[in-house]
């Protein structure tokens, strides 16, 4: 009788421990702050602009979700004609930490008719402008971009987790920097690959780019100014004004690419 009791006694106590750890486990994903930007199972909660269409037609379901994934595809046009589109988280942010997945797909299902620096080329934007505020035919948002890039054929070292700026500026290694590209310090991926991003961004203090847990840029003081966006409206365009937040939008560009695991998490 006593180690029938003893038993069960031992019995309750590890269900109440396993639901302890578990309530516990759940307590601490909620006190770290993370949340999943995307469902898994729709684009809820995001917005399309692509250049020649109006924010919130996303042509020929270049943006979709599938299995757990945001898909970038072209397999609907008929020629690619600069569509240039991004497909904006709906809310504003700025200070924050962001974690991502992406993938690109093999070279040959690159949109032949797109420039050829798109070639396994896309990118997350951060502090760009609302959409909304896009008209028709502006091709670029005035923003600052991660951009991700995979190895070529070639096998030439290719960077990614660089850093361009359409219509933007920074402070690099403590000055001014006009360049709009600046490459990263990471090793180079090839495509099929998943690979581990992050962008941790304070405002307009600090930003810094992670692939793969290794900081391999950092930079400060982003500010509107410089070329590579076009046919904006001009009460956008204030050159010199700091960008201290504003949307964050993945990138489509010609070449086909997946994202999943976006998470974010405000930060002070």
């Amino acid at each position: 009788m006593f180690t029938r009791h003893f038993f069960f006694a031992l019995l309750s106590f590890t269900v109440l421990i396993s639901a302890g750890c578990s309530a516990s486990r759940h307590r601490t994903a909620e006190q770290e702050g993370w949340v999943s930007l995307f469902n898994g199972k729709n684009l809820d909660n995001w917005i399309v602009k692509i250049h020649h269409h109006e924010t919130g037609d996303n042509y020929a379901n270049t943006f979709r979700a599938e299995d757990g994934i945001i898909k970038v595809r072209y397999d609907g046009y008929d020629h690619f004609n600069e569509r240039y589109g991004h497909l904006y988280y709906k809310t504003p942010l700025s200070h924050y930490h962001l974690k991502f997945e992406y993938r690109f797909l093999p070279q040959s299902d690159w949109r032949k008719d797109a420039p050829e620096y798109t070639i396994e080329n896309s990118g997350i934007m951060y502090h760009s402008q609302d959409p909304r505020t896009m008209p028709k035919e502006q091709d670029w948002p005035i923003s600052i971009e991660m951009q991700l890039l995979a190895g070529l054929s070639d096998g030439n070292p290719r960077t990614t987790g660089n850093m361009c700026s359409p219509g933007t500026h920074i402070f690099y290694q403590g000055k001014l920097d006009t360049r709009h590209c600046i490459n990263s310090t990471s090793k180079t991926y090839p495509p099929g690959q998943w690979v581990k991003g992050e962008l941790i961004v304070h405002g307009d203090s600090l930003i810094t780019h992670v692939i793969e847990g290794d900081t391999v840029m950092q930079y400060s003081k982003p500010q509107i100014g410089g070329p590579v966006v076009n046919r904006y409206a001009p009460e956008q365009k204030i050159d010199g004004k700091p960008l201290t937040a504003g949307y964050i939008a993945l990138q489509s560009e010609g070449q086909p690419i997946d994202f999943r695991n976006i998470q974010l998490k405000v930060i002070q």
